[in-house]
């Protein structure tokens, strides 16, 4: 799958040294290195990330890189948190959106998961692919996954509340459709879908429907 140049793209390479130097001083390079990050990501695979192959692509010594980053698992983390928080607030502006239209959020936050994974797939391999073994020493990375988590928890209860979702352990009903979520978005960009027409996000509501339409029935 070809990609763009990302962060190095469009710069004269006899200029580069000396602009990502002065990027440096200006108190950029922390920036620099997650978007070089997502850029290894986005070409190679989460696998390949090295922190020493990051500062070569922006070529910056291993003094500089560790000012920001102590190994691998930090840089990794921070942009895994990065997509985590911007995947919160994804979910949380479909499930506003809803609210605001009297819609059903299920359905909204299915579309949103789906453009979320499409949009950011640097992002999303990062936060799900089990690179990051010890989540526990980064805080922001578990306030932001949880905080993701918790809007599909929350929004479970309030259709439980009003009577629009069937009985059942919300916690339950919440792992249930994130994993049916996750399986569509993981499967869709790995290129392992083709065998029907529909689009991505098509599928991710037709599961939503499906799945809503059992809990219903249980009621």
């Amino acid at each position: 799958m070809s990609t763009p140049e990302g962060i190095l793209g469009g710069m004269n390479r006899k200029q580069g040294a000396g602009q990502r130097k002065r990027a440096y001083h200006h108190g950029d390079l922390e920036r620099s290195l997650v978007d070089a990050a997502l850029t290894t990501i986005r070409e190679e695979g989460v696998q390949a990330l090295t922190l020493r192959g990051v500062g070569s692509r922006l070529g910056v010594s291993r003094t500089a890189l560790y000012r920001h980053f102590d190994d691998k698992q930090a840089l990794l983390a921070r942009v895994a948190a990065e997509g985590f928080k911007r995947f919160h607030e994804a979910l949380a502006t479909a499930v506003a959106r809803a609210a605001a239209k009297r819609a059903n959020p299920m359905p909204a936050m299915a579309a949103a998961y789906m453009r979320f994974a499409l949009s950011n797939p640097s992002h999303y391999q990062t936060m799900f692919s089990g690179v990051l073994t010890d989540w526990g020493r980064y805080p922001d990375l578990v306030h932001h996954a949880e905080g993701a988590f918790n809007v599909l928890l929350d929004t479970i209860r309030s259709e439980q509340q009003e009577k629009r979702m069937g009985p059942g352990n919300p916690l339950d009903l919440a792992e249930i459709t994130w994993a049916l979520s996750h399986g569509l978005a993981t499967l869709g960009l790995a290129r392992q879908l083709r065998r029907t027409p529909a689009q991505l996000q098509d599928l991710a509501l037709m599961g939503c429907t499906i799945l809503e339409h059992g809990l219903r029935r249980r009621s």
